[in-house]
């Protein structure tokens, strides 16, 4: 130290440099930089049809007959809201929307629920053949959907439910608990064995201790699974043609209708699926900070 109070260099010691970065520091700003430039342009690129659908929903159909969704960027007078004006006079499409609604919401809750009921039993409670059990279960992921269309039509309509809602719901259920009972069982079974055992010891029943311990450290898996299984629901195709009725269709049906009875028409098509996109992209946002602690829970265990 000198008398000022200021640290005394050594001789021949390198001093840092003035501005506050070396060379390596500089080298590694740079390659950041150019990463974040490339992910932006990986990310436009990415959202380019979204982009274009988007555009071409506000274009009338003479303006997109006559050239591409881009030339809205030099004619911006051209956009119009009259397409989703006339959408919104089109039973049709409005009607499938509430129909979607009314398929997507339970059939999500209903797996939710199970499928954080199943998990937790397969994760702590003991009974016979547990595990024999969940491999079944584990062995049903790889049964595709095309396989059970036929016998299953075959039942719902001996029983009544063929081209109703509640036989869409429950077909979507059956096959959505599978991996729900996987992904929370996995999760459930890293929750410490001491915390279960001492709010057994406070008194608590397997009921309370699955509603007021469980759930809570199971929320970002349970999010995670219901944010996938409401996506899977809403753009689902081929089981609500097959299972749906087609008096009251989903959105999905609905647009495939459109383009069947009317040909390219732009003017419904293009707003209706802008639309049924943004309802899953708002589902998602909304819970976008559950799905990703989920997802980092499951990675880190």
């Amino acid at each position: 130290m000198t008398r000022s109070g200021a640290t005394a260099v050594a001789p021949g010691a390198v001093k840092p440099p003035r501005g506050g970065l070396s060379a390596g520091g500089l080298a590694a700003r740079a390659a950041g930089g150019a990463v974040r430039v490339f992910l932006v342009l990986a990310a436009l690129f990415w959202l380019l049809p979204t982009l274009g659908l988007l555009v071409s929903s506000f274009l009338s159909p003479t303006d997109l007959n006559a050239g591409g969704w881009w030339q809205a960027l030099t004619a911006p007078a051209r956009l119009t809201t009259g397409n989703y004006e006339r959408l919104l006079a089109n039973e049709t499409i409005t009607d499938s929307l509430l129909s979607t609604f009314a398929i997507a919401v339970p059939a999500t809750l209903l797996v939710v629920t199970l499928g954080a009921s199943a998990g937790y039993a397969f994760a702590w409670l003991d009974f016979p053949g547990r595990d024999w059990l969940f491999l079944v279960v584990v062995g049903l992921l790889v049964v595709p959907v095309q396989v059970a269309l036929i016998p299953v039509s075959e039942l719902f309509g001996s029983i009544g439910l063929f081209e109703t809602t509640a036989g869409v719901v429950l077909f979507h259920t059956a096959f959505g608990l599978p991996f729900a009972v996987f992904l929370l069982r996995n999760f459930f079974a890293e929750i410490p064995r001491e915390l279960l055992e001492a709010a057994r010891l406070d008194g608590a029943g397997e009921l309370r201790l699955f509603a007021r311990v469980v759930l809570p450290l199971g929320a970002p898996a349970i999010a995670s699974l219901a944010i996938f299984q409401f996506l899977w629901v809403w753009n689902d195709m081929l089981v609500a043609l097959v299972f749906a009725d087609s008096a009251h269709p989903p959105v999905t049906v609905a647009l495939q209708q459109q383009v069947r009875q009317f040909g390219n028409n732009i003017d419904v098509l293009a707003p209706g699926a802008f639309l049924s996109m943004v309802v899953p992209l708002v589902v998602f946002f909304a819970f976008q900070r559950q799905f990703v602690s989920g997802v980092m829970a499951g990675a880190v265990k």
